[in-house]
């Protein structure tokens, strides 16, 4: 480990014909892929659409049942990560793969060859580290223990990793996923700088802006297919976004002025214990009226799941107060909350939201099973009317199921969505806390539950919307509350939102910083 390996120059890098067979799917249809040394070439498409399964193919975690890989127009195979990163491919995963009780050098160095036999050449390390940081601009101490990185400063350290084994082609799959909109434009200065020495690189993400704003290239894929590859000084979000889904799609929506009523729910100085034992809500006072949507904005753990929680009876508050319809539920279970109108829809739906082995129909009634409509006499369940009702929530909500007896577990995430959607709305809520309502789901369900959250919106309902999508905080709440370590930090009105200023106040800053 004396020497990291040096780059390998890639010119050209271009994947012929890609075929992927999982059981009883065809995940990837003779795709063609190709980018260039010098480029930043965007990979988009809606969840299921192939383009993960694509990069790891490219990366040797699956291997193609048809096609080949092209490396300067020399064909090559790569079985393994290990191959990959021998050809002088990395990648940075949305999770990023560091052990936070070791530094950054002790990172990098993991797996590698030391040339001292069983002592590590972390001098050695750490002086390429350094060299690479001044280099890119990746400002990391290599001596520093990863748990103390922020979370845009552990992304560098993988950076670092990927180009210290001599990474000159790097697939980055949702690299902005978990960093303020500062950090992102520090990323996007890095990933420039690294193009111009020369770096291919492959961005992987569902925000349309950023992609337009970072890539040279776009390749959208559809159902495991190449719908096409356009520059992206031919695109537009509407363009892209119709190219992913196959129809037309609305991305901004209208919202008339808000006709805030009562203040239907009420926090007033809430605190609460977080599962790492330590206080991951501290003193949060917030109040939501009937016919807003107030949004909750910040970086994933800051105290927005405790936050959801708290509210909705999932988690005992160590201190405050907390008010539904004037009445306080502070410590209430759910069973009480959901009889004075408080829905939620949550973080975790596989989790918290439906039972998997469930049937569709099973999981819509699953908190009301026990009440008229869907019972005789509070013991007989009244399958007539439960069958009914399930196929018009079906209908309405457009949930893609061959039937109300299919086991949830069989279905999509955006119409597993759906499905707690219509749970959740059909009781017709006074409060509801929607907890990352479109995580994880395709743009087409995006637009669907968007819109139906402003249907709510002018129902008159309390709308609590907690969201790590900041395209999602602006385009729906009437005003934004940013979170930072379990506080509210600041808040600010809807509509047009100083982006650089609520960024400022996602990484600690307060409003009148």
């Amino acid at each position: 480990m004396t020497d990291s390996p040096t780059m390998r120059r890639i010119q050209h890098l271009h994947m012929q014909g890609i075929v992927k067979r999982f059981p009883g799917v065809l995940a990837v249809n003779h795709v063609d892929f190709d980018v260039q040394a010098g480029e930043i070439h965007a990979l988009l498409g809606e969840n299921g659409a192939g383009k993960s399964t694509l990069m790891k193919l490219l990366y040797g975690l699956y291997h193609p049942d048809e096609g080949r890989i092209l490396i300067d127009g020399a064909e090559v195979r790569i079985r393994s990560p290990h191959d990959a990163i021998m050809q002088g491919i990395g990648m940075i995963h949305q999770h990023f793969m560091l052990v936070p009780s070791l530094t950054v050098a002790e990172n990098v160095a993991l797996g590698m060859k030391s040339s001292r036999g069983l002592v590590l050449d972390l001098d050695v390390v750490s002086k390429r580290l350094r060299e690479l940081s001044e280099q890119y601009n990746l400002k990391v101490d290599p001596n520093i223990p990863i748990w103390q990185l922020a979370v845009g400063e552990q992304q560098r350290v993988e950076i670092l990793r990927a180009l210290y084994k001599g990474a000159a082609l790097l697939i980055l799959d949702e690299p902005t996923a978990v960093l303020t909109p500062q950090e992102v434009e520090d990323l996007f200065r890095i990933l420039r700088k690294m193009t111009s020495e020369g770096h291919a690189l492959i961005f992987i993400s569902h925000k349309l802006h950023e992609v337009l704003a970072i890539s040279n290239r776009i390749t959208v894929l559809r159902d495991g297919q190449r719908v096409d590859t356009i520059p992206t000084s031919e695109a537009t979000k509407l363009k892209l976004a119709q190219m992913m889904v196959g129809r037309p799609v609305v991305l901004e929506y209208e919202r008339p002025p808000c006709q805030a009523g009562a203040e239907s729910l009420v926090l007033s100085g809430v605190s609460a214990i977080s599962d790492r034992g330590d206080l991951g809500l501290k003193d949060v006072s917030l109040k939501v009226c009937a016919g807003e949507i107030v949004g909750v904005a910040g970086v994933s753990g800051n105290g927005q799941r405790e936050l959801a929680q708290v509210i909705s009876g999932l988690r005992a508050p160590s201190g405050g107060s907390i008010q539904v319809g004037g009445r306080d539920v502070t410590g209430r279970p759910p069973s009480v909350l959901n009889t004075l109108g408080l829905s939620y829809i949550p973080e975790e739906r596989m989790v918290d939201g439906v039972i998997k082995e469930f049937s569709v129909s099973e999981n819509l009634v699953l908190q009301d099973h026990g009440r008229p409509p869907y019972t005789w006499g509070k013991i007989f369940l009244n399958f007539r009317t439960i069958a009914r009702t399930c196929k018009d929530a079906i209908r309405a909500y457009a949930i893609k199921t061959p039937g109300p007896d299919t086991p949830v577990k069989n279905l999509s995430g955006g119409n597993i969505q759906k499905l707690v959607l219509a749970r959740e709305l059909s009781r017709r809520p006074k409060v509801l806390i929607a907890s990352q309502p479109t995580r994880g789901v395709d743009i087409g369900a995006t637009e669907y539950i968007h819109r139906r959250l402003l249907d709510e919106r002018a129902k008159g309902t309390a709308i609590l919307l907690i969201s790590e999508d900041l395209d999602e905080i602006m385009a729906l709440s009437d005003r934004i509350l940013v979170m930072y370590e379990g506080r509210i930090v600041g808040e600010v009105p809807g509509g047009k939102v100083d982006v650089r200023h609520l960024g400022a106040m996602m990484a600690g800053a307060s409003l009148d910083a």
